[in-house]
């Protein structure tokens, strides 16, 4: 039995030896393929080796935190090829718990007042800007902390640009359309000064866009056009729709992103990184970008929930939190505001909305 064992040793020991080689190289080569690209990108943007070795073995995000939540702004402007260049379209606050995996999406309307700054809060980033370098992120996060009572640590500002290569970069997304709907006066990009030749009502200027109800797939164009939307002569034409719509396009991007997050996919993603940025102004430094997409990498399924404010729905009897007021109180400007008169109200509700689900409207007395 000895010589035999010598033999059976004999021969498995090299066979052993040759498939624990070819383990270890099949792991440098996913590693070289997995962690590489992100280890030259973060050179690229003088991320130090230590620093990035540490944030792909931290195990938490390394993010600034209150009462365990990360609080983020999202600013929607339309850029330079469209009207109103420098106004927030869209203005997202995000409260993100890591740990339990629970986001809350808040759209805060672009109309709301703020008695601070005597201006709407679509203006607040540009003049933000106007005042300093830099003071368009800064004054923003301010003011929505105002409306919502919560602290935000950090803000982005993006170009619309962005949003629509994006989503043609990932082949479109689905979105299922629960009211369908008609814009006759969407703008056209570049004839926000034409003369229309003399055409009083300058029609020249417009486009008619529509949108069935069901579900459609859309390439970044219809996409931005869908979330832009703000003439139609029906509920959808009203900014609460509107964010309703912006939301859904969020989800239906991060949903598109989640699928693609494997390892093949890796070059798409630094590329449609690199084409966000390019349109991106940010406060949070690259290392806690890398930290929390690391971590939406490795959890993929957090719970997403959306909070719109809005002046309520009087045909189905529910309560809002704002209403829009006469105009001739504030100079002829359309505005919105708290029903209560101050944002008390309204820093309880999103308060409650942090800490649990599906917390109710009160009918005001």
């Amino acid at each position: 039995m000895r010589p035999l064992k010598r033999k059976f040793l004999k021969f498995i020991k090299p066979l052993l030896l040759s498939l624990l080689a070819i383990f270890v190289i099949v792991v440098i080569l996913v590693l070289i393929k997995t962690v590489k690209p992100l280890y030259d990108f973060a050179s690229k943007n003088k991320l130090s080796p230590f620093s990035f070795i540490s944030l792909l073995l931290e195990r938490q995000p390394r993010l600034k935190l209150t009462d365990n939540r990360t609080n983020i702004i999202i600013l929607g402007v339309s850029g330079t090829n469209h009207e109103g260049a420098n106004l927030t379209d869209s203005n997202i606050f995000l409260s993100i718990d890591f740990k339990k995996g629970d986001i809350v999406m808040v759209s805060v309307p672009r109309d709301i007042y703020l008695p601070s700054l005597k201006t709407k809060i679509n203006s607040v980033y540009y003049y933000g800007n106007q005042k300093k370098a830099g003071g368009g992120l800064i004054l923003a996060k301010s003011a929505i902390s105002e409306v919502l009572g919560q602290p935000v640590s950090y803000a982005f500002k993006i170009d619309f640009t962005a949003f629509k290569n994006i989503i043609d970069m990932i082949g479109g997304i689905d979105i299922e359309v629960e009211e369908g709907f008609e814009d006759k006066f969407y703008p056209i990009p570049g004839k926000e000064n034409d003369f229309c030749s003399g055409d009083p009502q300058y029609l020249c200027r417009y486009e008619t866009i529509s949108f069935p109800k069901g579900r459609l797939h859309m390439e970044g164009e219809r996409s931005l056009k869908f979330v832009r939307s703000r003439y139609s002569e029906d509920k959808e034409g009203t900014d609460f729709s509107r964010s309703r719509r912006q939301q859904q396009v969020i989800n239906a991007i991060a949903n598109k992103v989640k699928s693609m997050l494997t390892i093949k996919n890796l070059p798409l993603l630094k590329r449609m990184f690199d084409e966000t940025y390019k349109y991106l102004e940010t406060d949070m430094n690259l290392a806690e970008m890398m930290s929390a997409a690391k971590y939406f990498y490795f959890h993929r399924n957090p719970t997403i929930r959306q909070v719109v404010l809005d002046t309520g729905n009087e045909v189905n009897k529910i309560p809002g939190l704002l209403i829009n007021p006469p105009l001739w109180q504030y100079d002829g400007i359309w505005v919105l505001v708290p029903r209560t008169g101050d944002y008390k109200e309204i820093h309880d509700y999103i308060s409650c909305q942090l800490k649990k689900a599906n917390c109710q409207i009160k009918p005001q007395v």
